[in-house]
């Protein structure tokens, strides 16, 4: 799913396990994270999907997601279309769809990955139809995957515990990242993705308070179809990071600035970072966890209408970062054997 670029860089742990087990991987997306899969995996084939170009314009996320419902939807069939070509092209044992409601196949073994089970939404009724629409996609599959633990510590909380759904496993987090003993370069560094134009207007408020302020910033923009650095006095921006480079970078600094999307936390989870979190407005799961980490003083938050950079890094020392044991190799265990 290009709705962020999450649930693309989630994925990375999973196409490297598959790969290393033996099998052949074709991958599949659109926007943003169809270009970051290019870049991450040249060697591998990259259909591209249709393109649902999600945009919140306002802090409603009902009003945000019913004006797009048609697109939506339209974007769901046209993908489910376009996955049984790609199985025919490229004769496909298997699909594991990250959040894409229409890349099943009834005649192959189809898998998919989130951790929203349980969608927080404030209106009741949204919530009933919602979850209702979630969990009858989510049907269609032989199994759902939540990229978390089973128990705690957990990093979704209540979005996917407890499970409602029967055919679930959780698979553990999934994380590109590796924990590096780096001496620090950087006081902050600043990871910008997520819908338009909430991105745009997170990117212009976070550099003209940086430049304010005193101390090595770095700010990574999160757009793969440029490759740009700029430098100023305090300040380095880049359009965009690979992998190994982000890791090195995030290793470097003293705490992270970013949007309170899931594969983030687990990002942060693995490096034991602290973070100040803002959430995407209208974006109830982003809230819910941004608000959920703060209060057990675990990621500093702020909403975006708020921010104060200076006054985060005068209070970060009293938030104590995520802290949870991963193994290394859960993933290739996984994938060891063809799944049936």
């Amino acid at each position: 799913m290009d709705w962020g670029l999450g649930h693309a860089t989630r994925c990375i742990p999973i196409i490297n396990a598959l790969m290393q087990s033996g099998h052949r991987v074709v991958l599949a997306s659109d926007g943003r994270s169809f270009l970051l899969l290019q870049q991450e995996f040249p060697h591998l084939t990259v259909e591209e999907l249709s393109h649902y170009d999600i945009h919140y314009d306002s802090g409603n996320m009902v009003m945000n997601m019913a004006r797009q419902l048609p697109k939506i939807t339209y974007c769901t069939f046209a993908d489910h279309f376009k996955v049984r070509k790609i199985v025919k092209e490229y004769d496909i044992d298997m699909i594991i769809s990250d959040n894409r409601f229409g890349c099943f196949h009834f005649g192959k073994p189809s898998y998919f990955i989130t951790h929203q089970l349980n969608l927080d939404i404030p209106n009741p009724i949204a919530r009933f139809l919602g979850n209702a629409a979630n969990r009858f996609w989510i049907a269609r599959y032989q199994e759902c995957w939540i990229p978390d633990f089973k128990h705690r510590p957990n990093i979704s909380g209540k979005l996917s515990h407890p499970s409602p759904l029967k055919k679930v496993k959780y698979i553990g987090a999934l994380s590109r990242m590796k924990k590096m003993e780096i001496s620090k370069k950087y006081d902050c560094c600043i990871i910008l993705s997520g819908p338009e134009p909430q991105r745009t207007y997170l990117e212009e408020k976070l550099i003209e308070q940086a430049k304010k302020i005193k101390g090595n910033i770095i700010l990574i923009k999160g757009k793969t179809e440029k490759n740009e650095i700029i430098e100023s006095d305090n300040l380095t921006i880049y359009s965009y990071m690979n992998s190994e480079e982000l890791n090195k970078t995030i290793c470097a600094s003293e705490f992270v600035v970013s949007r309170s999307g899931y594969s983030t936390l687990m990002d942060l989870s693995v490096l034991g970072t602290k973070a100040l979190l803002i959430p995407t407005p209208g974006q109830t799961e982003q809230e819910y966890l941004a608000r959920h980490f703060h209060e057990q003083e675990i990621f500093m938050m702020q909403q975006q209408h708020e921010i104060d950079l200076e006054k985060a890094r005068d209070e970060i020392k009293n938030f104590k970062g995520m802290h949870i044991e991963h193994p290394d190799n859960s993933l290739a265990l996984f994938f060891e054997n063809p799944i049936q």
